[in-house]
């Protein structure tokens, strides 16, 4: 199956060392057990495995390719825009830098004023050091600071600073307060300890003098599931913290977020698959609001409003509201607030209010729509965007009818555009602007008007005018028709089959829609396709669509990716010989499990910080908290489903496997590496087939801040594995 001229080398040698563990009374052997720890032998097989993988892939390939990809990175990414008093924040990483920095300016389209530039730091100035990134940021409600949070090495534990934002208008000193902080940036604080302290657990206070978060412990000490929600004030000082909650519960996680003008404090609990309950911090204690629920639910509050977007009662969601005060009241009911947007076709993903407009994303057949309503949710327009994109992300200002988002798709490079929510025509006579309050009983596109959004930035990458973008539907197990997207060039010449790289996920609750893939189009131009499968176990249809992919219905998810390969094969796209599968994390698993399930459907597999030994999943980092989407292995009936798609554990030494190329991270605080070593080093010493790779990056975790630098090598090593292997030949150009 391999399109080397040489046979690839021999793969290192893997001691076995056979545990057996009886298991509901099931015998299990795990002979590579020993990889699970992080010392030196294992320090050492590591190396040796990424040894072997620069002898197996091919020096000319990479060389040719490498160039390509490093042209591709020398782009400006641009993150979303967050209003706060008249101050526009964004992210910014400009061609050549390795990482994003974060701005400030006076106008959606302004003069950047840097707050944060990670590239000066010393430590990304130090090859003997790891890399620092700056993973997300959070304004206050006044625009007057900032906290953000650093990664070091690309693992999930933050180191949280607050910084101050200069007022424009003030002179500030030239020289930064801190290196790597721009001029007249002061640090404000650093949140004591280390943990997963992120943007969606951390709220600022209504008055910018303080913040409320959730504190964790860290993955070294294996306390990332102890959690505490804390609530800090900068005039009080580190030592003076108070814990507002102490909270053990390994399968929920809590999120904060606060009312900027009352002040309310509301927390959420929720199961990483499960549903949520609300409570409201009054009076030192946690009053229950909706808590007598599985549904999934969130909350945001505007100008009075609570805005409750739940599934309760609408599988796809619908959106409610009620009084910020009666909120605070709590024992709250679904059934005492007033409905604003019913359940339809398409699933809302988010909603963003404004003075006297809300701006709604709904998702339809796994492609983005966006509406703009009135606050009591009378359809006043369509917003003008191309077929089978994506709205990657939404923001509002609070004060002004204006609003943000991000756009992309197959043929399209990521945009942030702007939106004059004013231009919505005003509600004076429903069918005038072909309106419909009760959107259940009517057809999305309907005849309401568009308006058009403006750019603000965009990334500069050529789309080619000859690539074509479908949507497919295949049918699959239990009569599911599943959404297949396929893009390819339609005037590269191919002679036979095209190569074609299969990518899905299946879980979580996490849609595939359209998307740009800079480091694809290399292999488009070079004659290959791209299929991306909305497997179930996503939320492409809602909560149904999940539940269809999780616990004991999880063989769907791969009954799905092995129904699109086959149908692809089948239309005459691609052949068994010329189609590579791919994903990453779940989608990890994903590939994992089609690969020893359906070994001759691939050509080569892609396996990226995966998790594959499906009965001690539970026993590594996060993984206790995963019990809720694939069940626990200490439950008898989960480990009978879970024992049967294992990857690890099916691997059939009689079959033929394809190629497979694994990579996992040495930080990764999510998914463990020992479940790539344990697979590659089963396949390496027990498998007909190959080769199996192991790549394992030593400075970065599981995806999360990642220099520009590393991703070239990443993108040059997985795309020569897969030009290898299907048979490409490089192209002249891009």
């Amino acid at each position: 199956m391999s399109r080397r001229s040489a046979p690839a080398p021999s793969p290192p040698e893997t001691r076995r060392e056979v545990v057996t563990e009886t298991l509901h009374g099931v015998d299990v052997d795990d002979p590579y057990r020993w990889l699970e720890a992080d010392d030196d032998a294992v320090r050492e097989w590591t190396d040796e495995q990424n040894a072997h993988v620069d002898a197996a892939l091919d020096d000319g390939l990479r060389d040719r390719l490498r160039p390509r990809f490093a042209d591709l990175v020398e782009v400006a990414d641009y993150g979303p825009i967050t209003v706060r008093e008249g101050r526009y924040f964004a992210t910014v990483r400009e061609p050549g830098a390795d990482h994003a920095r974060l701005v400030v300016r006076d106008a959606p389209d302004g003069e950047d004023r840097v707050l944060v530039d990670p590239n000066a730091w010393p430590a990304n100035r130090d090859d003997d050091r790891p890399p620092r990134s700056m993973a997300w940021y959070v304004p206050s409600h006044d625009g007057e600071r900032v906290a953000i949070g650093v990664t070091e090495g690309g693992d999930e534990n933050y180191d949280v600073r607050v910084l101050s934002v200069p007022d424009p208008s003030e002179p500030g000193d030239e020289s930064p307060a801190t290196e790597g902080d721009g001029a007249g940036v002061e640090e404000v604080a650093v949140l004591p300890d280390r943990g997963r302290v992120n943007a969606g657990s951390l709220a600022w206070a209504a008055d910018g003098g303080g913040l409320v978060y959730v504190a964790t412990g860290g993955a070294a000490d294996g306390a990332q599931m102890d959690k505490e929600i804390r609530r800090f004030r900068f005039a009080d000082g580190p030592d003076d913290e108070t814990v507002l909650l102490e909270h053990d519960d390994q399968h929920v996680w809590p999120r904060v977020t606060v009312d900027p003008d009352s002040g309310l404090l509301a927390v959420a609990f929720s199961e990483m698959v499960g549903g949520t309950e609300w409570y409201v911090h009054v009076d030192g204690d946690l009053r229950p609001v909706l808590t007598d629920t599985d549904a999934e639910t969130s909350v945001r509050f505007h100008d009075g409003t609570a805005f409750v977007s739940t599934d309760h009662g609408a599988p796809r969601r619908r959106l409610l509201a009620c009084s910020v005060d009666r909120f605070r009241e709590g024992d709250l009911s679904f059934e005492e607030c007033r409905e604003v947007l019913p359940g339809s076709e398409g699933i809302i993903q988010s909603v963003v209010p404004t003075p006297e407009r809300l701006l709604v994303h709904r998702q339809r057949d796994a492609h983005s729509r966006l509406s703009v309503h009135d606050r009591d949710g009378t359809r006043l327009s369509e917003v003008s965007l191309p077929s089978y994109c994506s709205v990657t992300w939404v923001s509002g200002n609070r004060d002004a009818p204006e609003a943000f988002f991000g756009l992309t798709g197959f043929d399209r490079p990521p945009a942030v555009r702007g939106l004059d929510l004013a231009d919505a025509p005003e509600v004076e006579d429903d069918e005038a602007v072909g309106n419909v309050r009760d959107e259940a009983e009517h057809d999305e596109d309907g005849d309401a008007p568009e308006i058009s959004s403006t750019a603000i930035d965009s990334v500069d990458l050529p789309v080619p005018d000859d690539l074509v973008v479908e949507q497919r539907f295949v049918d699959s197990t239990d009569g599911a028709e599943v959404p297949v997207f396929v893009c390819y060039r339609e005037d590269v010449a191919v002679d036979g089959p095209r190569p074609t790289q299969l990518y899905g996920y299946g879980g979580f609750r996490n849609s595939i829609t359209p998307s740009f893939g800079r480091f694809r189009l290399p292999f488009l131009a070079d004659g290959g396709a791209f299929a991306a499968v909305c497997a179930r176990g996503g939320y492409e249809y809602g909560e149904p669509w999940h539940e269809a992919g999780m616990l004991g219905d999880k063989q769907h998810t791969f009954d799905d990716f092995v129904a699109a390969g086959e149908a692809l094969c089948e239309s005459g796209l691609t052949d068994t010989d010329h189609l590579a599968v791919a994903g990453g994390s779940n989608g990890g698993l994903s590939v994992g499990a089609v690969v020893t399930q359906r070994p001759d459907l691939w050509a080569a597999a892609q396996c990226a910080v995966p998790l594959l030994d499906m009965l001690r999943f539970h026993r590594f980092l996060l993984g206790e908290s995963w019990t809720t989407e694939y069940g626990h292995p200490e439950d008898p009936e989960a480990f009978e489903y879970l024992r049967a798609y294992s990857p690890y554990h099916n691997v059939d030494p009689e079959a033929t496997h394809p190629p497979v190329y694994f990579t996992t991270a040495a930080s990764d605080t999510r998914v463990h590496p020992s479940h790539a070593r344990k697979m590659a080093a089963r396949l390496q010493n027990e498998a007909e087939g190959g080769p199996f790779l192991l790549r394992t990056k030593s400075e970065t975790g599981h995806g999360v801040g990642k220099p520009a630098s590393m991703i070239v090598d990443e993108q040059t090593d997985s795309w020569a594995f897969c030009y290898e292997q299907l048979g490409v030949e490089v192209g002249d150009d891009a």
